[in-house]
């Protein structure tokens, strides 16, 4: 499915709960798709189930995912801007990378270039 990094100084759990957000919001992970379960992709990823649980948590609480008692962990059905206290997360971020990146001499066009890429489905990594 995909890979982490364990030399990151980025802790596992989030590391895996960006690759999983990655996967549903370019569309690899559809609506009301089955998660690996806690076991399986602990196995998979070598990692401790706890991470695992603790990644599904996050993403459960940011609103990508549910689940369901003895059934296990869905890709949750898009809702934009349901979750209005996200949104202004998200745009609060935005405005500190948007700054930051043109206090580094980014460009307004490089910047929209880059978001016409994401808009695209076209990201680099």
């Amino acid at each position: 499915m995909f890979e982490l990094d364990i030399r990151s100084r980025k802790p596992i759990y989030e590391q895996l709960v960006e690759k999983l957000k990655q996967l549903i919001i370019n569309d690899v992970m559809k609506e009301d798709e089955k998660l690996p379960s806690v076991r399986e992709l602990a196995q998979q990823l070598t990692i401790n189930p706890n991470t695992i649980q603790k990644a599904y948590r996050e993403l459960e609480s940011q609103g990508y995912i549910y689940s369901l008692k003895g059934k296990g962990s869905f890709v949750h059905p898009v809702t934009k801007s349901q979750n209005k206290e996200e949104l202004t997360k998200v745009r609060e971020e935005l405005k500190k990378l948007f700054a930051e990146a043109m206090y580094l001499g980014i460009t307004t066009e490089e910047i929209q270039t880059l978001l016409r890429e994401v808009e695209g489905g076209e990201q680099d990594d």
